[in-house]
């Protein structure tokens, strides 16, 4: 808030830092510009015309997603408005991508209405190839890096992904060969136990299909182990 510039100078009036008093300005402009607008294009062709110096950008990917948050229910406007800036300017797919790891950081902190709006939105600009994929790197799919706030994140945005492209066009996408690196945490093989929640999360959510090359792996781990250990020492 306000507050937040405001100095105390002992016995003097307050001052108010400059900088900061011209962030919670241009924070008010885009808050009221984004409010204000009834279609996507008017909405990014105002904004688009605010005289952001370097490095304001962020503010526009900041409020986006408050508002965003802070609807009833989660309004297509406002991923529509992400992707146009993303397609605008690949510094916004840099600073959504920076968003995502921030809000994935604190999803334990939003209730889940907020929590809802945010994982829509950023199915949206994974499913519009908005923002490249490599953005689910940041997810960690265990007992462990998980709580039931970040799974109920996990399991609205690939149930979103499903319902926009189809389970078998998702199920392609996680499978691409070059991205594996990127989907390690979501499908993590790095050990049994892992790989098993893993399994249980997504067909919980009735995303089972999306589980079949770890169960592979879960099948084949026995022989793996074996064919690893050392062979035993020649008899003396």
């Amino acid at each position: 808030g306000l507050a937040g510039g405001v100095r105390v100078n002992t016995g003097a009036q307050p001052i108010v830092d400059k900088s900061e008093q011209d962030i919670v300005n241009l924070r008010r402009t885009i808050y009221l510009t984004i409010m204000s607008s009834a279609v996507v294009d008017e909405c990014a062709h105002k904004l688009c015309k605010l005289k952001l110096r370097e490095g304001e950008e962020v503010e526009i990917c900041t409020m986006l997603l408050e508002c965003c948050s802070q609807e009833r229910t989660y309004l297509e406007f406002y991923g529509m408005l992400g992707e146009r800036f993303c397609r605008i300017n690949r510094r916004y797919q840099i600073l959504f991508d920076e968003c995502f790891a921030k809000q994935y950081m604190m999803i334990h902190r939003l209730e889940t209405n907020k929590l809802r709006n945010i994982s829509k939105f950023f199915a949206h600009l994974l499913h519009s190839d908005a923002l490249p994929w490599s953005l689910l790197d940041y997810i960690q799919l265990s007992e462990e890096e998980t709580t039931s706030s970040s799974r109920i994140f996990i399991k609205i945005l690939f149930q979103q992904l499903s319902e926009f492209l189809g389970l078998r066009t998702l199920r392609g996408r996680l499978n691409e060969p070059h991205m594996s690196a990127s989907f390690r945490g979501i499908f993590p093989l790095d050990n049994p136990k892992n790989t098993r929640f893993a399994i249980n999360f997504f067909t919980s959510i009735g995303l089972g299909a999306l589980t079949d090359a770890m169960r592979e792996h879960l099948k084949n781990a026995p022989k793996l182990m074996l064919a690893q250990k050392p062979p035993p020492p020649p008899p003396p």
